[in-house]
Order: structure tokens, then sequence, then C-alpha cells
């Protein structure tokens, strides 16, 4: 019998055991154990019930383009509490001087696929809008190295769309700077567009009409969630495990190699195993290497996270009524707040808030986490308050308010992340039996995070 063990229980390391588990009950002679260093498993994916609302501590949804995540609700019976953002409804506002405006139509992340209303739109100054209309014209242009976003994108269309739009954009799903995070990891479509294409926009309409020449589909949602939250589907995985199986309050202090073999030890227990799953993120997963490879260590520590405050503020139907249409809006860095954005979710997804709530989800991230993480929840809540005065004229007291903490929980892909990968595969190969899962690698989403932890436990299956 082969035995795997698995460090690490949130979404990634339970994908991996569920793997496993279908493997298990197909006949493959496996079995594992899983190790959790707290008291509970699903890491970040956390959903509470408060006042008839549907809360998320951590993420709300996952992207629906990515199927991996949707692929294990359904492969859990799942299928039928899927629900998808209204995206009839989708608006996005941006914080310019004071005044939110919305993001214009046919901007696909900060690339104009229609001219006129971004030609329209406040959000832009002339200067920017003609960069935009020059863009149109760059040249191919093969880069020889990886660069930052922000980097990118002003040479582009100017710093003005970088503090407008890419930062902003960037900061609500990586938490991080689009001066530090990398173009190569993190937009490797854009990158590849300016190799074929030169312009982004000439790419953008020239993708645009192929898939318009083709049969018309009605677009799926950009978002997808469940229904009861994203918990759900943690503990769904959870009950279709070996309960034997699940060590909760069992941090693994040492990893070692002898005769061919993985020993694992957690307190004062010690166990053996053909081949492990590291499942936790760079800097825990860097300690846990330490003594086996220390090269590979150092790699995995020099990959930086970033902390995340998310606050869930709910009000009564007169402030539903208030507020503007739309998804949210997002804070640029130069317009001074602390917020960085704040979802309406009320709006966003079905089944989140009855008819008489509205469900506000305000989001700290980076530096602005960090600035506020020594204040305690009363003071956090009020600094969002304050802000949500400044920005929406929201007077009203909360019905409810929470603060939920994520010390170090974001990756940041920072310049040169794929040539780190490169050299963390070649120092892993030395190494049989390893594999590594989570979000600091090929992606930080759920999805993302779902795919490394199968692939993890496919590629020890298959050796």
């Amino acid at each position: 019998m082969t035995r795997i063990a698995i460090i690490g229980g949130g979404i990634s390391g339970l994908a991996a055991a569920f793997a496993l588990e279908e493997h298990r009950r197909a006949g493959v002679d496996v079995d594992y154990v899983l190790y959790e260093a707290s008291a509970r498993l699903g890491g970040v994916l956390r959903t509470e019930y408060i006042d008839g609302c549907v809360v998320e501590a951590g993420p709300d949804s996952f992207i629906t383009e990515k199927p991996w995540a949707a692929d294990l609700c359904r492969a859990l019976g799942l299928g039928d509490q899927l629900i998808g953002s209204n995206d009839a409804d989708r608006k996005t506002y941006i914080l310019t001087k004071g005044h939110l405006v919305v993001m214009p139509d046919g901007l696909m992340f900060m690339v104009p696929t229609k001219i006129l209303p971004t030609g329209l739109s406040p959000l832009l100054s002339w200067k920017a809008k003609l960069r935009m209309t020059q863009e149109l014209f760059h040249p191919p242009r093969a880069v020889d190295h990886d660069e930052s976003v922000a980097a990118f994108v002003e040479r582009h269309y100017g710093a003005e769309m970088v503090d407008r739009l890419a930062d902003p954009l960037l900061s609500g799903v990586y938490g991080g700077e689009a001066a530090s995070l990398s173009v190569r990891a993190v937009l490797p479509r854009f990158a590849e567009m300016e190799r074929t294409h030169g312009s982004l926009g000439r790419a953008m309409l020239a993708a645009r009409k192929k898939t318009s020449a083709g049969p018309r589909r009605p677009a799926p949602p950009l978002f997808t969630s469940l229904k009861n939250g994203m918990q759900h589907l943690a503990e769904t995985v959870v009950s279709r495990l070996t309960p034997t199986a699940l060590l909760t309050n069992a941090p693994v202090q040492a990893l070692q190699r002898e005769a061919g073999s993985w020993v694992v030890s957690a307190g004062m227990q010690s166990d053996e195993f053909d081949s492990v799953i590291i499942a936790l993120p760079a800097p825990a997963a860097a300690q846990v290497l330490r003594i086996v490879s220390p090269e590979l260590s150092a790699e995995l520590a020099a990959i930086k996270y970033s902390s995340s405050i998310t606050v869930a503020l709910g009000y009564d139907r007169n402030v539903r009524q208030s507020l503007p249409p739309g998804f949210g809006f997002l804070v640029p860095r130069s317009e001074g707040k602390k917020l960085l954005a704040a979802t309406f979710v009320h709006n966003k997804f079905p089944h989140r808030a009855p008819e008489d709530r509205a469900l506000l989800r305000c989001f700290f991230a980076g530096n602005s986490a960090e600035d506020v993480w020594p204040l305690s929840d009363d003071r956090i809540i009020g600094i969002v308050r304050n802000e949500l005065q400044q920005i929406l004229g929201l007077r009203a007291d909360p019905l409810f308010a929470r603060v939920y903490k994520w010390k170090s929980a974001m990756a940041q892909y920072g310049v040169g992340h794929l040539e780190r990968l490169d050299r963390m595969e070649r120092l892993r190969q030395q190494l049989p039996g390893l594999a590594l899962a989570g979000n600091a690698y090929h992606g930080i989403g759920v999805p993302d995070c779902v795919r490394s932890g199968r692939d993890a436990a496919e590629q020890l299956v298959e050796t």
C-alpha cells in the first residue's frame, strides 16, 4: 500500500485528499493522513449566518472561467447549489477625486474594447484617452525579461491607467500592488498579446471578432459561489473523507527523509510515508522543508505574502434602497483612503441577504491592512464607517458588523516568479515522492488551489 501524508487542511489539501479518496474507492491501494495545525479544516473558506445573511469571512466566490472548483462541487453532488453572479446588474465604480465613477462598458480589465464609452467616461483624463488611442498602433514586441504589471501597463497606457485601474483591480484580487507583481505570472495573456499583436487593444478586438463569428451562446456569469456559502464546499469535502485520516490541532514540526521514506513529526508522534503533499503557504512550507532541502526552503521563503482584513456590515431596507446599483467600488491608493474596495453583496449574488437587508463587504489588504491590523475591531469598524460616509454618504448605524483578519494569506507573485518556480521544480525533482500544492505557485484563487491539490495527488499516485 502507498501511504501519502498531506500537510495542510485548507482547500488545496482537502482537494488532494478527495482525489486520493476517489482513487482508494476505485480500488487503488493508497492511504492518506492529513495534518492540519488549527482546530478546523477549510482554511480561509469560512461562512457565518447572521441576521438572515450569508456572510463570507474569506473568499466570497470564484471565477467561473476556471472550471476546477465548480467541477469539484459537481463531483461532490453540489452542482444544484452553484449560483452565478447577477451580471445583468454588474457595475463597478472607481473612486475618482472623491466621487464614484462607473467603469465604462467594454473595458476588459483595463483594455478598451468599445472606444465610445471609454472616450466619454469621466474616469480618465483626455491625456490618458489619447494614450489609449495611440496604444492601438503599438508594434508586436517580444520582451525577453519579466517586469512589473505597473511597468507593463504604464508602457502601454501611461501612469494614470496604473493608478485608476490596474492597481485597484489587482488590489482586489491579490491584495498587492501593481508595482511589485509580475506581469508574466499575473497577466500572462496580456504578455502574450503584446508578443503577437503589440497593441493590447488590437488583440482584444481581434479576440472579440473571432468569438462573435462563432455560434452565439449566452455568456456565463463572471463569478460563481455556493448558495449556502463557500464553507459548504470545504465541509462537503470533509464529509467524504475517512474521518480517522484527518488530524486537526496537529502542526507538523519536521519532515525528514530516511531510507527512501518520508518521516513526518507532529507533536510527540512520528509516522512514515511513501510520499508527501505539502499544501501550506510558502513560508510555512519553507519551515517544514528546511532540513530536507535548504535550497528549496530558501526559494519558498522568498515568496512574499500579504495580509487582508474583511469587514462585513449589515443594514436595513432604507440603506439598501439608498445605495447605488451594481457590485461595489474600488479605491485607488491616490485617493488617500484605508479601504481598497467594498462589495454590495446583496446585489452581487442571490441568496445572500433578505430583501429588506443590505450586506456590505469591505476590504483592506497589503499596507492598508498592516496599518489597521493592531487596532481593535471597534476601531477598524469605525474607520470603515467613516470612509463609507465620505464615499457613499452612508451615516446609518449597521445592524451588525464583523471583522475577519487573515494574516499573510495572499501570495504575491513578484517579478521573476515564474523563473523561481522553474528553479523550485528542479529542486523538487531531486526529492522523490514530494509534491507541492497551494496558492503560492500557479494561481491564488479557489479554482487554482483545487487544481493544485488534485494535480499533486495525481502526480504521486502515478509515480
